[in-house]
Parts: structure tokens; C-alpha cells; sequence
């Protein structure tokens, strides 16, 4: 059987090459913005959970130099590929083929600095399937938010962060699991153009943190009220994060009172 096509495409400015199946799941601006949001510092430890082609750890690895980035994803195609993706971008990334409801023995004995995650977006007892298997796999969501959160922090070590993007309709159950297992909360909006309501969402919590629950002012995507045609329409500070590699504004340690 012959290789599924595959595409090779740069982000962050093409600071990153990213070899991507033509068709499935493909990486958006949305693990670019999850990168920058991390404060990880060098010689830190670094989870991905459903890690897909590698490209929030990529981004991270570039950004920050000397970081123990750990991938984990249960597609085998694209744990190949993020394999793949860290070769041709001259970076170190283990990435561990498993499921988190059922994580390899030697990934569960482990604990990390910083743990990321981009879930799968859509419950799909309210959302149609998408009919290719490897991007449902990825944007149809099987294993419950709270499932997610709740690994993430058993592999977190103390103090150390969780970090998640996600749609803002997932919202009320991600802040109720946060809740359950972690502290000092952040919530960053990703809010597509001035005036428009927010789509997206970063939220960060802290093992064992207490400092006060902080909803940021958030970060306008695009300039403008409207797009126009097809030139690219970011805002200075999101060109900065999706371009020149600059951290999110919320990207620095949680001060605790």
C-alpha cells in the first residue's frame, strides 16, 4: 500500500517545517498560539498530550532552546510524522505512541515542568463526524475533557503548569475540571477581530498553585472589521507570536500571593 500523501509546509515564520497528510487533519494557528503560551524555561520537561504531527512542541523547541519535549499520540501515522517533523527540524522530541485513558507504563512514572494539550474541539453528541478517520481521530472528541485535564495534572509536577486551547463552548466544563485538580487559573481569549465576540481560549493552571483565579484581556487575531480578499490580516501582536516566534503576553510565571 502506498504512502498517504503528504505536504511540506513551514510555520512560525519558517522557523518550523511541518510534513503534514494532504488530506486529514492539518495544523492551524492553533497549537502556534498554545506554544507561545507556554513560560517553560530552559532545561525544563515538556508533555504534549495528542501531540498529532508535533507542531506545538516544535514551535515551543524553537522558541526555547534546551527543553525535554515529550510527545504522546495514539494515531500511529502521525506519531511517524511527528517523529519525522523533529529530524527535519533538527530538534529533540520523544514521542511515545499510546492513548492518555491508558498511558504507557514508563510515560505514567514520569513528571513534567509544563504539560500542553489541544484536545479534540467537538462533542460529537452535538456535532456531525468528519468522514476521514484521521481527522476525526483528532477533532472528534472520544475521551471526555475532564479525562484530559485530569491526566495532564497527574503528570504535572508541583508548581508546574497545565495549558490548554480550546473553543470557548467547551468553556464551563474546562474551567469545572481545571477546578477539580488545579490552581492559580489564567484565561486568555482569542478573540478573531476587535468587536467580535471571542472563538477561542488558552487556559492555564498551576499544580498545587492558590493564587486568585485571572481572566486576561486577551488577543485580537486580525486587524480590521472584515477580511479582505486573500492577503494576510494579523494584528502586530499576533504576526509577532505566528511569525517572529515572540512569546503570548501571559506567558510569564503566575505570581501567588
Amino acid at each position: 500500500m502506498s504512502a498517504a500523501p503528504e505536504t511540506r509546509d513551514t510555520i512560525l515564520g519558517g522557523r518550523v517545517v511541518l510534513l503534514q497528510p494532504k488530506d486529514g487533519y492539518r495544523a492551524g494557528v492553533d497549537p502556534v498560539f498554545l506554544a507561545a503560551s507556554v513560560g517553560a524555561r530552559p532545561g525544563q520537561s515538556v508533555l504534549d498530550l495528542g501531540c498529532g504531527a508535533g507542531a506545538a512542541s516544535l514551535c515551543l523547541g524553537r522558541r526555547v532552546a534546551g527543553l525535554r519535549l515529550t510527545g504522546l499520540e495514539r494515531q500511529p501515522v502521525y506519531a511517524e510524522l511527528a517523529r519525522r517533523n523533529a529530524i527535519e527540524n533538527g530538534l529533540a522530541f520523544e514521542v511515545v505512541e499510546g492513548d492518555l485513558s491508558d498511558m504507557p507504563t514508563h510515560l505514567r512514572q514520569r513528571s513534567f515542568d509544563h504539560v500542553i494539550a489541544n484536545p479534540p474541539y467537538f462533542r460529537r453528541d452535538r456535532s456531525l463526524r468528519a468522514r476521514d478517520a484521521a481527522r476525526e481521530g483528532a477533532m472528534g472528541e472520544e475521551t471526555p475533557l475532564s479525562d484530559w485535564v485530569a491526566a495532564a495534572a497527574r503528570r504535572c509536577a508541583p508548581r508546574g503548569t497545565v495549558t490548554f486551547i480550546n473553543r470557548v463552548d467547551r468553556l464551563p466544563e474546562m474551567l469545572a475540571a481545571f477546578e477539580s485538580c488545579l490552581g492559580s487559573l489564567e484565561l486568555f481569549p482569542l478573540i478573531p477581530r476587535e468587536g467580535r465576540e471571542s472563538q477561542l481560549f488558552l487556559l492555564r493552571g498551576r499544580k498545587e498553585g492558590r493564587a486568585a483565579f485571572r481572566l486576561h484581556r486577551g488577543l485580537v487575531v486580525h486587524a480590521g472589521s472584515t477580511h479582505e480578499g486573500d492577503r494576510v490580516d494579523y494584528t502586530p501582536a499576533a504576526s509577532a507570536i505566528l511569525s517572529d516566534g515572540a512569546a503570548m503576553p501571559f506567558c510569564g510565571p503566575v505570581i501567588e500571593s
